[in-house]
């Protein structure tokens, strides 16, 4: 009887083990993650459909664009971010850098580009809103965003 316990105690354990094992992989890895999180952080604002000069200057300042030096252009998307990482489902195309995980899809963006001479920390951008083909980079299972292309 004590045998008997102690495989089916062995047996839950390993169905266990399994179980969070599985659950492990469809988890983004710590790096995805992190490249993920910081593509959220640079380049989606679902709040607003499109930003002037003063929501350049405010979003590169809060999303900590500037420093050390302003970062020269940046853009932003405004869409939720389910239909943004729907894209990573859409067929693959070639990035800039020659590797073949990017994917395209037309979205309201924000681009906000570095004005004359600006110096960190007071940079003032230019923007320009428009609905555009924007190219992004996808890694992992699932995919899932990492970099914005172009």
């Amino acid at each position: 009887m004590a045998t008997t316990t102690l495989q089916r105690t062995h047996s839950l354990l390993l169905l266990l083990l399994l179980t969070l094992l599985g659950l492990g992989l469809v988890q983004p890895s710590y790096g995805q993650s992190y490249m993920y999180q910081r593509f959220l952080r640079q380049h989606v604002d679902p709040s607003v459909s499109g930003g002037n000069d003063g929501y350049c200057n405010v979003m590169m300042q809060r999303r900590k664009m500037i420093r050390p030096v302003c970062k020269q252009f940046n853009t932003f998307i405004h869409e939720d971010i389910g239909n943004i990482n729907s894209i990573c489902s859409t067929a693959n195309i070639q990035c800039k850098n020659g590797s073949m995980n990017c994917h395209q899809g037309v979205v309201k963006v924000t681009d906000c580009k570095v004005s004359g001479s600006s110096r960190s920390p007071n940079c003032r951008y230019r923007a320009l809103a428009s609905t555009r083909r924007v190219v992004i980079a996808c890694e992992g299972t699932p995919e899932l965003p990492v970099h914005f292309d172009r």
